[in-house]
């Protein structure tokens, strides 16, 4: 996968920033399109990290050879288990340690076999948001499909999401016609449907502690315990002042189990105009404008619909 002709290879230097989807279809495949890719930028004096499932992690750094210790490796299972903690807390975390204009080389794979079906809608969005998190910057992110596991819906979004794709079995790289990131942000943003006869209650600014206490009474309960429980109540605090501040000075607060979590749930009357809220990495000099960022840091998922009609953010966190 060297770029040495016309539509060959990864994009390297052309643009500020490339961002390649990868269809492979078993582990050779995998191998050929991604070492390659990773050699290739070690050659150039360029930092590269790995952030890619367990299993995927091994077979890259297996490959490797001695050449594994000058790449940053992260676990994509534990870290990328949220989506909506990638951008902030993995790619832009180590694209940001790097000197300024330095070209940065990730492999990242976010979507697996196995990502359950609440998950895949913020796994795909996610997708779509990096073209505007990284733009202007020099940096290349591969994103690695695996076309024999995946549904071919991920597939087809995988083209609307990357500018490029690569086909391991050729190596060959070449414009997506289906390429719609806005697109694919607006057609994921649905409405969560609402879960029935479930605890809640109502919040406005002078009862935003008894919300709190309410969702850490809930979910002690329900069987969450430190330090989860202690999360909980960081993320009900953040969102319900968003809520007071931002969305129409009220709000609703729902808290139940579902397939081994403990949920919560706040609706408001607010609209959240930025697709990249709680995505952006807060810099040193920030002041505020932490509350989305920190509550997409610590949950295991996050999922966000948000219309004129209101926002609902609904967060989970494994018992």
């Amino acid at each position: 996968m060297r770029a040495t002709e016309p539509g060959a290879g990864p994009l390297t230097a052309v643009d500020p920033f490339a961002h390649p989807a990868l269809f492979y279809a078993d582990e050779h495949e995998y191998l050929a399109g991604t070492l390659p890719f990773v050699r290739d930028a070690l050659a150039a004096g360029g930092p590269v990290a790995v952030a890619v499932p367990t299993e995927n992690l091994e077979l890259i750094r297996d490959g490797l050879g001695a050449d594994a210790g000058a790449v940053r490796f992260v676990d994509m299972r534990e870290a990328g288990r949220n989506p909506g903690r990638i951008i902030p807390g993995v790619l832009r975390a180590f694209a940001d340690a790097q000197p300024p204009g330095t070209r940065v080389s990730i492999v990242g794979e976010p979507v697996w076999a196995g990502r359950g079906p609440a998950e895949y809608p913020a796994c795909v969005q996610h997708e779509a948001l990096i073209n505007d998190a990284f733009r202007g910057r020099t940096a290349t992110i591969l994103c690695p499909y695996d076309t024999g596991r995946l549904a071919p819906h991920v597939i087809a979004d995988a083209y609307a999401t990357h500018p490029t794709v690569v086909r391991a079995g050729s190596g060959r790289e070449e414009a997506s016609g289906a390429y719609a990131p806005a697109d694919v942000v607006a057609r994921y943003n649905q409405p969560l449907p609402p879960a029935a006869d479930v605890p809640a209650c109502c919040f406005e600014e002078g009862s935003l502690s008894e919300a709190r206490h309410f969702a850490v009474g809930e979910g002690s309960r329900l069987g969450l315990t430190s330090p989860r429980l202690e999360d909980l109540a960081l993320v009900i605090a953040e969102l319900a002042t968003n809520s007071v501040v931002h969305g129409g000075g009220s709000g609703t607060l729902a808290v139940w189990a579902e397939d081994g979590y403990l949920v919560c749930e706040v609706r408001d009357k607010g609209h959240l105009a930025d697709p990249l809220a709680g995505r952006r990495p807060a810099s040193r000099e920030q002041r505020g404008g932490r509350g989305l960022l920190m509550v997409n840091l610590v949950s295991d998922l996050v999922r966000v619909h948000t219309g004129p009609g209101g926002t609902t953010i609904r967060c989970w966190f494994a018992r």
